[in-house]
């Protein structure tokens, strides 16, 4: 990783995010660490998971809203034989079915029906909008009311162990080990929910770890331990920069400097044929310009950084 002060142009900073702690409190530790309060974060996590947060600093956070929209990895604990109310550990016990006779092929088929372009309900406890209220609140005040689906893909969804256990309160529930790629928007835990409830006997998300957010990896993240370590250490952190960032996250289209300087005045210059989406624009000299939108042929500015 090339190695930047936290200041300035800033870059990107991937955390293994500790359980317990909300996406909110990441960034506020961070802030701390880079000594600036222009830190933000690309998709959260809930408390209960841990794994890949990705961080803008200073500048970077311009790119966050755009990075948060990448295909997301997971791996996870799936509990068959009990439902709760949020749909994972950290929610009250709501029923116990118990899963005893659940069959290992009845599991593959309904893994298989959750899997590819779906339709999906989030949980309630989220913070999903219902005209302009967050989903949660509205449970905490006690009312009463349903979700919309939602269209989400799920790439790939395995089951790589299945494993009988017993619950705190006795009940024989089936603990399953699952990998998820999937798009932004997808709630793991809703997938949980709905295999159990596919299979009749409820299920939830006991555990959760993100290992990648788009092109980021775990084994290219650090704790919040390592990172105020180094601040220590050495007096700065080492960043993704801007450039780099944009590079691996987006597809890229080189210009001339005549279409740069035409690009950081706001012209809407024509592009050649390019993916739809986010695209990084880098001139003369791999210099970082903007990210752009191709739009009935022309570039749509979505942020610019010449």
């Amino acid at each position: 990783m090339t190695r930047a002060k936290t200041t300035g142009a800033g870059g990107l900073v991937v955390v293994d995010k500790p359980a317990g702690f909300t996406s909110h409190d990441v960034v506020a530790k961070m802030r701390g660490i880079a000594r600036t309060r222009r830190v933000g974060h690309a998709g959260t996590l809930d408390p209960m998971a841990t794994g890949v947060l990705v961080l803008g600093v200073e500048r970077a956070t311009r790119l966050l809203g755009h990075l948060a929209l990448t295909e997301k990895e997971y791996v996870g604990t799936v509990r068959l034989g009990q439902t709760t109310l949020t749909d994972d550990a950290e929610g009250e016990v709501t029923a116990s079915a118990g899963a005893p006779g659940v069959r290992r092929e009845a599991v593959e088929t309904a893994v298989a029906a959750l899997t590819g372009d779906i339709q999906q309900v989030p949980s309630k406890v989220s913070a999903v909008k219902i005209d302009g209220k967050r989903s949660y609140k509205r449970v905490r005040e006690g009312e009463d009311f349903a979700l919309p689906a939602r269209p989400v893909t799920v790439s790939a969804f395995a089951v790589h162990d299945m494993r009988p256990e017993r619950a705190e309160d006795g009940t024989e529930v089936v603990d399953l080990l699952v990998s998820v790629v999937c798009s932004s928007g997808t709630y793991i835990r809703a997938l949980a929910r709905d295999l159990g409830d596919a299979l009749g006997v409820g299920g939830h998300l006991t555990a959760l770890r993100r290992t990648r957010v788009g092109p980021y990896r775990l084994d290219g993240a650090r704790t919040l331990e390592q990172l105020q370590a180094e601040r220590d250490e050495q007096g700065e952190i080492a960043v993704l920069p801007l450039g780099e960032a944009a590079a691996a996250a987006f597809p890229r289209w080189d210009v001339d400097d005549r279409q740069a300087k035409l690009l950081a005045n706001g012209a809407r210059i024509r592009t050649p044929e390019l993916p739809p989406g986010p695209v990084a624009v880098f001139g003369p000299e791999d210099r970082f310009l903007a990210l752009i939108e191709p739009h009935e042929g022309k570039a749509r500015s979505l942020a610019v950084f010449a």
